[in-house]
């Protein structure tokens, strides 16, 4: 009789992260859900455990962000690659430390070349090693080639994705912010949409309108 494989599923304990890495990645998987809110094929998770290997338990990772095309939108305790079509991440982030640097830059490179990752950027909240503090790679002929960021007036370094169809913006203070180039605006988490609603409703009623009657 065969032993059943049993893969890592999340068992409820919560993961330590610095207060930054936290506060990106919340950033990430938010202000990502909230774009792609209307599309039923785009999926947009981040610390979950991601299986690529059938069979093979020990081929898994956690990405911090990803983002996974062509397959259905809706909520997962893991994502095992064989369940979904054979469909790999089409894009991934990592919030990375100094204490995570050499699995960021060395193994997870190799590990997501070879599963398909179209973009890999790394963000280093902290400045720990990376100058400046994002990096993005994008997959040519089965290899990673580096992005090189388009410098904008106000001083602030752009990395176009064509995967997503955004701008991943590090600011001169530091920050990372993903940029809507149609839109021209910056995404938001869910709280900052909730207070841009709230703000807005504010200045209707101060005009006399009732923020209802718009619905």
């Amino acid at each position: 009789m065969k032993t059943p494989i049993v893969y890592p599923e999340p068992d409820g304990s919560p993961m330590a992260e610095s207060d930054h890495n936290r506060d990106y990645l919340v950033y990430g998987v938010e202000s990502l859900k909230l774009y792609f809110q209307h599309r039923t094929d785009v999926y947009v998770s981040g610390n979950l455990w991601l299986s690529y290997e059938q069979g093979v338990p020990d081929a898994v990772v956690c990405p911090d962000v990803f983002v996974v095309f062509g397959v259905e939108n809706r909520p997962r305790r893991s994502y095992k690659v064989w369940e979904e079509s054979g469909k790999t991440p089409d894009w991934i982030l990592e919030v990375t430390s100094r204490s995570t640097r050499n699995k960021d830059e060395r193994e997870k490179p190799d590990t997501y070349a070879r599963m398909g990752v179209s973009e890999y950027f790394q963000y280093d909240p902290t400045g720990d090693y990376l100058k400046p503090r994002l990096k993005g790679r994008r997959l040519v002929k089965q290899n990673y080639q580096v992005l090189t960021p388009n410098h904008l007036e106000d001083g602030t370094l752009s990395f176009p994705s064509q995967v997503l169809g955004l701008e991943m913006h590090l600011l001169q203070d530091g920050q990372l912010r993903f940029f809507n180039p149609q839109a021209q605006e910056y995404l938001r988490t869910y709280r900052e949409e909730r207070e841009r609603a709230d703000r807005f409703a504010a200045r209707l009623r101060e005009l006399g309108i009732d923020p209802s009657e718009l619905v």
